[in-house]
């Protein structure tokens, strides 16, 4: 029987991404708008055994939630949420917005509360995950607000979000374990080095990542990815970067971000669009230091959409995080948020390793 596009999606994220199991309790969160995907996934989980729990949520919950609860609502932690990064064995978040700007204007003093009572929370998504205690995957459904920031017609989206995860092949799960081992070979050779220098016409800094881990991400925890990442010494990151791409924090737009950094602290940032936010993020603890670094190698992105599922993959770049880093790679900084900042690699970029130039013009020669 021929599938939906929805169930060979469905059919990925279940198999290939979530290694679903019989008996497994897993957790899908998404809004009303992708029912269709979320139905399928559903059928599909159930025939597989898993147990399935979901919350979909409707437009402007956030805002709502925001600009009317108390401050003893602020600090609540649904023991419900609890209970899911306690115990479930799987989580899997659709991304499906109704209005990407709809939380733009939240109260400033609000957001930086709720974040901090939902660190406990976060740290025990990130320890598991970390662990692999508990399988995640985050992923895309196309919907008109995406389309729009994206500077794309709704059906030209849907071709571009399906096309990045690799639904148009004759086998995806085939298509991304193949894509899996050409990166092992990078992660394996970045492993066994210690200085990594990022170097473009506007950047220029390095880091250690001896000791740390580089992680082959090949679809099992973000559809799509592609890329390789790791965690630096926390105190090692020195010198200069700019990030071209367009990064999207609290529903708001910045650009143009230069950061100078010296033994690991940023010390200096500059945003030609949105300082004010940026001042703001800098501010919060832990968010001066640097919590992943990654390069991007899906080749199938190549367009910025001010969507940071796709755009940290763009193949020809490269990304930083500041923030909370990823206990798998061996990072070490804690913080409540973790933002992505992306970089052009394709003009004149170069990647060494040790001194051994491993990466010209947004390709690894090794």
């Amino acid at each position: 029987m021929h599938q939906t596009i929805n169930e060979r999606y469905a059919h990925l994220l279940a198999t290939y991404c979530l290694n679903l199991k019989p008996g497994d309790k897993v957790y899908v969160t998404s809004t009303i708008l992708a029912e269709p995907l979320v139905k399928a996934f559903y059928k599909t989980a159930l025939a597989m055994g898993a147990h399935v729990e979901y919350h979909l949520q409707f437009s402007e919950s956030n805002k709502i939630f925001l600009e009317t609860a108390s401050e003893e609502q602020l600090d609540f932690v649904s023991p419900l949420s609890m209970e899911v990064m306690k115990t479930f064995d799987a989580y899997l978040v659709i991304r499906a917005p109704y209005n990407l700007k709809e939380d733009q204007n939240n109260p400033k003093a609000k957001n930086a509360r709720r974040s901090e009572a939902l660190r406990e929370l976060n740290q025990i998504y990130f320890d598991r995950t970390g662990s692999k205690s508990m399988r995640r995957c985050l992923c895309q459904y196309p919907t008109p607000a995406s389309a729009q920031e994206a500077g794309m017609s709704l059906s030209e989206y849907e071709h571009f979000v399906y096309n990045a995860c690799k639904l148009f092949e004759d086998d995806p799960s085939t298509a991304w374990s193949e894509l899996g081992k050409d990166q092992q070979r990078i992660v394996d050779y970045l492993n066994k080095s210690d200085l990594i220098q990022y170097k473009n016409q506007r950047s220029d800094i390095q880091f250690s990542v001896k000791g740390r881990t580089w992680i082959n991400s090949d679809g099992k925890s973000n559809m799509p990815s592609g890329e390789v990442f790791s965690a630096p010494e926390e105190d090692s990151v020195n010198g200069f970067v700019y990030f071209d791409y367009p990064s999207i924090f609290w529903g708001q737009e910045v650009r143009g971000i230069s950061l100078e950094v010296s033994q690991g602290e940023i010390v200096k940032w500059h945003a030609e669009q949105g300082q004010e936010i940026l001042d703001q993020i800098i501010e919060i603890p832990g968010a001066r230091y640097f919590g992943e670094v990654a390069i991007g190698t899906n080749y199938q992105i190549q367009q910025a959409t001010k969507n940071i599922l796709f755009d940290e993959k763009i193949g020809g770049s490269i990304h930083m995080a500041i923030g909370q880093t990823y206990y798998q790679a061996g990072g070490k900084n804690e913080s409540s948020i973790h933002w992505d900042m992306i970089a052009n690699m394709k003009d004149s970029g170069q990647i060494f390793a040790d001194g051994t130039l491993i990466y010209e013009n947004g390709i690894f020669l090794i």
